[in-house]
Order: structure tokens, then C-alpha cells, then sequence
């Protein structure tokens, strides 16, 4: 097996590795990560056409023994990053096997969790299976390390709690967005900036965080203008809407509803709008943003 990174491997010179014939190996793999790098940023067009037709060519007359993969694992399918990805389907067109690994959603994770929690023999209930997949932000790698750690923690017969997960889960309490509402409802500025600290140490994509905070405080709007009273009711009204939504995540709506009154909801829904602009605008230092929001909204 052969590795080669676009970041510092000029592709001409890949496709060159991959015609040469091994004197010591009939079966090669040439794995080649940084595939994104042959967009044509600064590079030139007629330089991105070039390698385009290197690769076609090479693929009419493949060399025999070689597996070649090109691995793209720096843009998301869907918003701003689609666009990029499509252009790197494209000039990758000539490639017959095109496999994509998308994210799994929350639903796909939570039942994930399920999944291996039962093949593991982990007693572990739905909310603390809602606790896990929210801290690890459905990353269902980390899932199945996270599921195979607290099964062989507890066995067979002890039932997973919160803190079990908070002790083992790395930042799983302080990571979670919810946490950082929490904080914020109880004005509890020191909680809200550890909170923060933790995001910041998981390198979590700040827009997205923003945004779940934002999601976060339109349903809890929401349910106090509805007059929701508990969990069942929000959960039940969300899903007349047809916004899905789970019992954990319901409480932790109703909890937010308890912590903060209409006024408030309205402008820190103002404040994260705000602060999102300027995560996007030239600025000196993300974290100096999402710092100054939590003063605000602590204030």
C-alpha cells in the first residue's frame, strides 16, 4: 500500500506511481488523500483540464494489480461545501465507482446507538442514548468507541447513568449544546464560558453551534407562546408540525421554556444572529465573538 497527499504530491505524478510496475508486488493500493486539492483555486484552469484528461486516459488503460482511491474528507455534502463537492464529482467523472460516506442524522445515530448498545449487551435507556449521540454530535465512529467503553465499564447488569457518560465520554456534558443553554438560562456565566472552552477544545464548527442554539431557543419561543406544559405536549405539537422531535429532547425544550421568559428568548434569539454575522464577516479572533455573546446574554 502507497500514500500520497494532493496537499504535497503533484497528481501528474500519482498517476505516473500508479503506470509503474512493482518488482515487489503484484497487488497494489495507491490511496491518495487531499483529493479536493485539484480544484482550480490558484491554480491554473488549463492546468485542472490537463490532469482531467491525464486521469481518463489512464483509466481506458488502467495498469492491472493497482487499486487507485482518491479520498475527499474536507467538505460537507450540503451547504456552503456542495458546491465544492460537485466540482470535485466532476472532475472526477471519469471514475466509475464513486462511493459516498455521508454523515448519518440523528435519527440514523440514535438508532445506531440502539443498535450496538444491544449487540454489546449495554443497559443503557433512551435518554442517556439521546445524552450520547447530542456529545458526540452523531459521529457514529465515536459511537461505537463510546458504546464498547461503557459496555465493558459496566458490564452487563449495572444500567448506564448521566454520569457515567459525563465521567468516560470526553466533554460529553460540557460539550453539548444544551449544556451552554443551560448555562446561559441560569445566568451562570462561568458554566456558559466552560461550556464554550469545551466547544472550542472539540473543534466544533461554530456557525453549526450557533445554529443549534438558535434552534434550541425558537422551540422553546415557540412552546411558551403555545402554551406547552410539559414534555408530552411539545413533543406532540412539533410533530403536528412535522418537526421530529424526541422525548429527551422535548424536556430539555420545556427546561429551557422554565429558565428563560419571552423577552429574553426574543433577544437572545437576536444576539445569536448577530453573532453568527460576524462569525462570517472579517474579524479578529471566533472566539472573541462567541465570548462577547455569552457576556451579552449573561449580562
Amino acid at each position: 500500500m502507497d500514500r500520497f497527499d494532493l496537499d504535497d504530491t503533484n497528481f501528474s505524478a500519482v498517476l505516473d506511481d500508479a503506470r509503474s510496475m512493482s518488482l515487489f508486488a503484484s497487488e497494489r493500493v495507491i490511496w491518495v488523500s487531499g483529493a479536493e486539492e485539484v480544484l482550480p483555486r490558484s491554480r491554473a484552469a488549463d492546468a485542472g483540464q490537463a490532469d482531467m484528461a491525464n486521469l481518463a486516459a489512464y483509466l481506458r488503460r488502467p495498469t492491472p494489480g493497482v487499486v487507485l482511491v482518491f479520498d475527499c474528507s474536507r467538505f460537507e455534502f450540503d451547504n456552503e461545501d456542495k458546491t465544492k463537492i460537485e466540482r470535485v464529482q466532476k472532475f472526477y467523472g471519469a471514475v466509475a465507482d464513486q462511493v459516498e460516506f455521508r454523515p448519518f442524522s440523528s435519527d440514523a445515530a440514535r438508532q445506531l446507538a440502539k443498535d450496538l448498545a444491544l449487540a454489546s449487551g449495554l443497559n443503557i435507556g433512551l435518554p442517556e442514548i439521546g445524552l450520547l449521540v447530542e456529545a458526540l454530535a452523531s459521529d457514529a465512529s465515536r459511537i461505537a468507541v463510546e458504546i464498547e467503553k461503557l459496555a465493558l465499564y459496566a458490564g452487563r447488569d449495572r444500567k448506564i447513568t448521566p454520569e457515567d457518560i459525563s465521567l468516560l465520554v470526553p466533554n460529553a456534558r460540557e460539550s453539548t449544546i444544551f449544556a451552554l443553554v443551560a448555562a446561559l438560562g441560569r445566568g451562570d456565566r462561568k458554566r456558559s464560558l466552560d461550556s464554550l472552552d469545551a466547544l472550542f477544545r472539540e473543534g466544533e464548527y461554530l456557525p453549526l453551534a450557533l445554529t443549534l442554539l438558535a434552534t434550541q431557543f425558537r422551540l422553546a419561543l415557540v412552546a411558551q407562546e403555545a402554551n406547552l406544559r410539559n414534555a408530552g405536549q411539545v413533543q406532540n405539537y412539533f410533530t403536528r408540525q412535522g418537526i421530529r422531535i424526541w422525548r429527551d429532547r422535548a424536556d430539555q425544550v420545556c427546561q429551557t421554556v422554565g429558565a428563560f421568559s419571552k423577552e429574553k428568548l426574543q433577544a437572545c434569539i437576536e444576539k445569536v444572529f448577530w453573532a453568527d454575522k460576524a462569525l462570517r464577516d472579517a474579524r479578529p479572533d471566533d472566539r472573541l465573538v462567541m465570548e462577547e455573546l455569552v457576556l451579552e446574554m449573561t449580562r
